[in-house]
């Protein structure tokens, strides 16, 4: 999505350990998230001998079935399992993003989701096709799964995994120039 927008960026992919904190509100795991990682591939960017100024940005997504946070499957009967809780109800998809330069700064999207009623051998589908592996609640609207959604409430990209309108604020307050700018 960045590079459709003309943005160019190097990757870096920060050593954080994903486990959410005893008690941790489902709002706030993963903008705490985002923050260790934007931190930590600004730390790693520098690390590299580089005097540049550098931005981080990194974010991090879960879904929120009832009290259920939903992180990526640990296998495929884990992603079935999550997809049978999704089947027919309307679930949350939190996005916390951070960018950080010389200082940091964090935000929380929220978007409602709907999926139809899914048949065992949809499931299946999904499941076997691989496409939610490695996505927060097992699936991913821009893919296989998004034949399978009745609504949304909010932002698309957050459900994708990236807040278009928040992070390009973000962007902006950390003096990123943009191509349109």
């Amino acid at each position: 999505m960045l590079t459709g927008l003309g943005l160019r960026f190097d990757v870096e992919v920060p050593h954080v350990t994903e486990v959410r904190l005893s008690g941790e509100k489902a709002d706030v795991y993963p903008e705490r998230l985002a923050r260790e990682k934007a931190a930590a591939g600004l730390v790693a960017w520098r690390g590299r001998g580089t005097d540049k100024p550098a931005v981080a940005l990194a974010a991090d997504t879960v879904v929120v079935a009832g009290d259920e946070v939903l992180e990526k499957p640990r296998d495929r009967a884990d992603a079935e399992r999550m997809l049978r809780i999704l089947s027919g109800i309307e679930h949350r998809v939190i996005t916390g993003v951070c960018v950080a330069a010389t200082d940091s700064r964090s935000r929380s999207v929220v978007t409602r989701v709907r999926f139809a009623d899914l048949s065992d051998a949809a499931i299946r589908y999904l499941v076997d096709s691989g496409d939610g592996d490695d996505k927060a609640g097992a699936y991913g609207i821009q893919g296989l799964a998004g034949a399978f959604i009745e609504r949304i409430e909010g932002s698309f990209s957050n459900v994708v995994g990236l807040p278009m309108v928040e992070t390009l604020v973000l962007l902006a307050e950390a003096g990123l120039r943009t191509p349109w700018a």
